[in-house]
């Protein structure tokens, strides 16, 4: 079964830090960028960060640049999201997906992965 499973997610206050992770099964991630979106409540799910398949490039959202991090291990067929200086606008469900970005432009396409995990809730509340 090809699948994608997060974990990590959890209650933070603000100003905490969580570490997400993004395991894969019945495939091998290597061949795939890993996406990570999360959707607020009432609100669409965007894509906040895009890692490519070697690891070697990596892109962030304005809204989490400089305080979230994007990282793989290909040894483990798992992608990470180190999320520090969290806030409450950034609680939602947060998924990770893999797949093939076409363009630059499009790493924040839903449209651009073919897998995806089933989501982790993050709640930064005090």
């Amino acid at each position: 079964q090809l699948q994608l499973v997060e974990s990590g997610g959890g209650l933070v206050q603000p100003g905490g830090s969580l570490r997400l992770s993004c395991a894969a099964s019945g495939f091998t991630l290597d061949y795939y960028a890993i996406g990570w979106f999360r959707q607020a409540p009432g609100k669409e799910r965007e894509g906040i960060s895009c890692i490519n398949s070697s690891g070697d490039s990596k892109i962030y959202a304005d809204s989490v640049k400089g305080r979230f991090i994007i990282s793989r291990e290909n040894a483990k067929n798992t992608g990470y999201l180190q999320m520090n200086s969290l806030k409450p606008e950034d609680t939602g469900v947060y998924f990770c997906a893999a797949g093939r970005p076409a363009y630059a432009a499009s790493w924040s396409w839903r449209s651009s992965y073919f897998y995806w995990g089933q989501g982790t809730q993050v709640i930064v509340s005090s």
